[in-house]
């Protein structure tokens, strides 16, 4: 009876020897490894950007890859390291939306050295090799607000507060907005200065300027968490003496502009960007060819539209 136990408790051990080697293999059962895509957001302290994050979440379920969300919290240098620590952990491919078009070059340069592709969503990148830019029309979009605004304003000054100094989408929101300036000739820009897209920074920066210009008659910000800030610190003057223009149509802008304590904004689709960005990651590994530059069509808000806008 002993001896014939003995070799089928010796088949059994070699059965659980080869179960055990199967489940340590990552690739059982011919089961592709699921690919890793890193996504590193400027800030997720702004609306925007995390409705980018959840388009890009949602497109990632879908496609059966894993998605990793860091956070550079509006800071150039923590994304640098985020973005480093993406390429030692070897993601497959890295989405970034930068918090400066130049400090994120040396991070971008990094890795193309570790040919790990790299997607930029909302602002592009100084240098270096993008697979693509994902993007609103950034321009149209600053031209858009500054006819709404001067329609509105008719005559007088108005000022701008500017975005994060070095970033693509400040840089072509102002360029957009200076081409609807030059082509009228009743209104001034009495000032323009940055307050970093940051609602509180506005906050100070606006208070300044109205104590500078206090005959200011309406403000174009190029967020509109800044145009938010503005708001704030107009007061009752908030979208009648001053008319508020902004940009991104997150929802306490929209809620303003029903309200109205603002005047309109440029309705970007931040969403769609998440979706495209790791939808065009996928295809970049599968070796599939994708547009170098996507524009986003963006579109202008009032109050006679803004309830399209509300969900």
């Amino acid at each position: 009876m002993k001896h014939r136990l003995l070799p089928l408790v010796a088949i059994l051990a070699l059965i659980a020897l080869a179960g055990g080697c199967n489940r340590g293999g990552g690739g059982a059962g011919g089961s592709a490894e699921q690919r890793t895509l890193g996504l590193s957001i400027s800030t997720l302290n702004n609306p925007f950007f995390v409705t980018l994050r959840d388009g890009a979440q949602a497109a990632a379920s879908k496609a059966g890859v894993k998605l990793v969300v860091t956070d550079a919290q509006n800071d150039a240098s923590k994304q640098q390291n985020d973005i480093q620590d993406f390429i030692t952990k070897q993601v497959d491919a890295i989405l970034v939306n930068p918090v400066d078009s130049d400090a994120v070059v040396p991070a971008v340069q990094a890795a193309n050295n570790a040919n790990i592709p790299v997607l930029a969503l909302d602002r592009g990148a100084s240098g270096g090799k993008l697979a693509s830019l994902i993007a609103s029309d950034n321009v149209q979009g600053g031209k858009m607000a500054g006819e709404e605004l001067f329609k509105l304003v008719k005559s007088g000054n108005v000022v701008q507060l500017e975005g994060i100094p070095g970033t693509s989408a400040a840089r072509d929101r102002g360029a957009g907005f200076k081409q609807a300036l030059g082509a009228q000739s009743a209104i001034k820009l009495a000032a323009s200065q940055s307050a970093e897209f940051d609602r509180t920074k506005a906050l100070d920066v606006f208070q300044n300027l109205l104590q500078a210009h206090p005959e200011m008659k309406g403000v174009f910000a190029q967020n509109d968490e800044m145009a938010l800030g503005a708001v704030k610190a107009l007061g009752a003057r908030a979208g009648t003496s001053v008319v508020v223009v902004g940009f991104d149509a997150i929802p306490d802008a929209l809620k303003a502009i029903q309200d109205g304590k603002m005047n309109a904004t440029i309705a970007q689709q931040p969403a769609e960007m998440g979706r495209l960005g790791v939808e065009d990651a996928v295809k970049v590994l599968d070796g599939q060819s994708v547009q170098s530059n996507i524009q986003i069509p963006v579109k202008l808000v009032t109050k006679d539209n803004v309830a399209q806008f509300i969900k």
